[in-house]
């Protein structure tokens, strides 16, 4: 029989079942608690995670004018590849040319085919002669002649203004809107058709190379900056991640039994413009002019149906094709315009992998890639390939996300 030093020094008796139901009740209770205010701890932390990456100076990095490639390798593939396991973590160092090695027949890539116009021109400014440089962003009207264009030096060109382009005075415009502090709408005075007036137009352009690349643009920069399956002309800038890409490499793909498919997405110079707000969620993208084919939207889909990898090549893919997703998410047929922007966090619908080129810091472009790929995972990703000298930008070196 047991005594009452059985239950401690104190000699306590065993608790009766009225106070057993008391303490498992309030044993309960900070059970309860405890679980609750771990929960909220997570939720807390989550949204403070989630409010950083909001934030545009989170996603800067040390950034050196060096890493910048001034030109591409001799053949198109023969760039470095980072691939960047977003399960195990894992990057692994490759050339281009491998990047089939990660895809089975019936995967399917995804391509932007614009095609970039001689975008850029030089010119004078009536009576004075100073001289201009005009960069043509769209056509507005095929019959008027009408550009939406952006001039430098822009405080000097007003409405009324004439301006000459070429050898005698080949082409005239004459600036008939401001539209922004650079943006100008001009009319180009030209007796001959559409065509003949494009001509002569795209005779006095040179290739929109960034200027950060270069000053100067060289002649091989005409086939340089464009993808050998560019078609539909509209861009004033190439949709990087595709120029890695050459005729050999598609043929490969080809023969394994991996898929292409096909949008549009014109590149304009927003493309380019930086970020200006700390809160990301006030940055405005330019809109830009976009197609999804009912071919493309059918191959992504029945992709996906399969459970095959969808392969997004640049972040104007990406772009696109979030655009237009249905509650169902699957990939709408569409023509017409996004302003799309990107930004972690967000839930991708269509493309399970990626293509993308190293990008500047605070760049829309990067801000999407992390959102892709995780913030973690992607710094670490650009902090490696910093360290191991890969080249960044337009002309640079390619990571394919997994």
């Amino acid at each position: 029989m047991a005594t009452p030093q059985d239950y401690g020094v104190l000699g306590q008796l065993p608790p009766t079942r009225k106070t057993a139901k008391k303490i498992s009740a309030r044993e309960a209770r900070a059970k309860k608690f405890h679980f609750f205010e771990t929960f909220f701890d997570f939720i807390r932390n989550i949204t403070v995670v989630v409010f950083l990456l909001m934030k545009l100076s989170q996603y800067n990095y040390q950034f050196s004018p060096e890493l910048l490639a001034k030109y591409p390798t001799e053949n198109r593939d023969d760039c470095r590849l980072m691939v960047v396991n977003r399960k195990t973590g894992k990057i692994e160092h490759k050339m281009f040319k491998d990047v089939i090695d990660y895809f089975s027949p019936d995967d399917i890539f995804v391509f932007n085919n614009t095609r970039v116009f001689p975008a850029r021109l030089y010119g004078n400014k009536e009576k004075t002669g100073a001289e201009i440089e005009i960069f043509l962003l769209r056509e507005l009207n095929p019959d008027l002649k009408l550009w939406d264009v952006l001039v430098d030096p822009a405080r000097k060109i007003r409405i009324g203004n004439k301006l000459y382009f070429g050898e005698d005075d080949l082409l005239v415009a004459e600036v008939i809107d401001n539209t922004t502090s650079r943006g100008r709408t001009l009319r180009f005075l030209f007796d001959g058709t559409h065509d003949q007036f494009k001509e002569a137009l795209y005779s006095l352009g040179e290739t929109p190379l960034p200027k950060w690349i270069r000053e100067k643009v060289e002649p091989e920069d005409e086939e340089n900056y464009q993808t050998i399956f560019a078609s539909k002309e509209g861009a004033v800038a190439a949709p990087t991640a595709g120029m890695h890409f050459s005729k050999h490499l598609l043929k490969r793909m080809e023969i394994k039994g991996i898929n292409r498919a096909e949008i549009t997405l014109h590149v304009g110079l927003g493309n380019f413009r930086t970020v200006d707000v700390e809160d990301l969620t006030k940055h405005k993208m330019d809109s830009e002019q976009i197609s999804i084919p009912e071919h493309t939207a059918a191959a992504v889909n029945n992709a996906r149906q399969n459970a095959k990898k969808v392969c997004a090549v640049g972040t104007t893919v990406m772009r696109t094709m979030e655009s237009s997703v249905s509650t169902g998410g699957t990939l709408k047929p569409y023509e017409g315009w996004t302003n799309k922007f990107i930004f972690h966090p967000y839930d991708f619908s269509v493309a399970d992998s990626m293509i993308s080129n190293f990008h500047h810091p605070m760049s829309t472009q990067l801000m999407m890639v992390v959102a892709f790929g995780g913030y973690d995972l992607i710094m670490k990703a650009y902090q490696t390939a910093i360290d191991e000298k890969y080249r960044f930008g337009t002309y640079g070196d390619a990571m394919l996300i997994l």
